[in-house]
């Protein structure tokens, strides 16, 4: 399927247009459809998505707050470049709150929610021998909603979407590496181990050295468009 045939697909209910406008941009920019530094012409997007520039409009202010737009002056908008610096920044953060939200699953959630977060795990794993970027992304959400629903802290699961919304653009970055992404699917199976036996400690470390191998990956992915 192409950009322009993913996007044009019509909203059928008035309802929520400005978020799902919203999700299927998230969506392009985290695949790389609309890679960094790609300027976003209203008219264009209005024409692929067929929504008015009104809700478009809006769709594009909240992307903007998430810090996936930037508004240039004389330029209009493009896709956010995430610097080196930037990347390192973000990862440092999502390390300490996934941490904070694996302890807080061991401690607090279901067997059901544990044996669906087993569940995704695999269906992770089937993305991996059949790559494919928005199947990734689709199955890595539902992972995270499980894990964060699981911890019963909205707060720390508003947070934590927030900071996935930033990485979404470095994640496909950091598992174009086959190496990285076999690694990464035995380490969510320790990680998921480690909460099925309500082990709070090691579920904390395996998930942070998980972020920090992720952080790794995709700095040095993005080192030399830097340099």
């Amino acid at each position: 399927m192409t950009v322009n045939e993913d996007l044009s697909m019509r909203v059928q209910t008035l309802p929520g247009l400005r978020e799902q406008v919203a999700e299927r941009l998230r969506m392009a920019i985290a695949t790389g459809r609309f890679p960094a530094g790609a300027r976003l012409i209203e008219r264009e997007l209005c024409e692929m998505m067929g929504v008015s520039r009104t809700s478009l409009r809006e769709a594009l202010r909240e992307l903007q707050a998430d810090g996936l737009i930037t508004l240039q002056p004389n330029k209009g908008m493009s896709v956010s470049v995430v610097s080196e610096s930037t990347a390192r920044s973000i990862y440092e953060v999502r390390a300490t709150l996934e941490g904070l939200a694996a302890r807080l699953f061991a401690r607090h959630a279901s067997a059901e929610q544990i044996a669906a977060l087993h569940q995704s795990v695999e269906q992770l794993a089937a993305v991996y021998d059949d790559f494919s970027a928005e199947a990734f992304i689709v199955a890595k959400t539902r992972f995270y909603d499980i894990l964060l629903e699981g911890g019963g802290n909205e707060v720390a699961a508003d947070m934590l979407r927030r900071i996935h919304t930033r990485v979404s653009q470095l994640r496909v970055v950091s598992l174009a590496s086959e190496e990285r992404a076999r690694k990464s699917i035995g380490e969510l199976r320790d990680f998921v181990a480690a909460l099925e036996a309500r082990d709070e400690e090691r579920a904390f470390a395996i998930c942070v050295a998980h972020v920090e191998a992720a952080a790794e990956a995709a700095l040095k992915a993005i080192a030399p468009r830097d340099a």
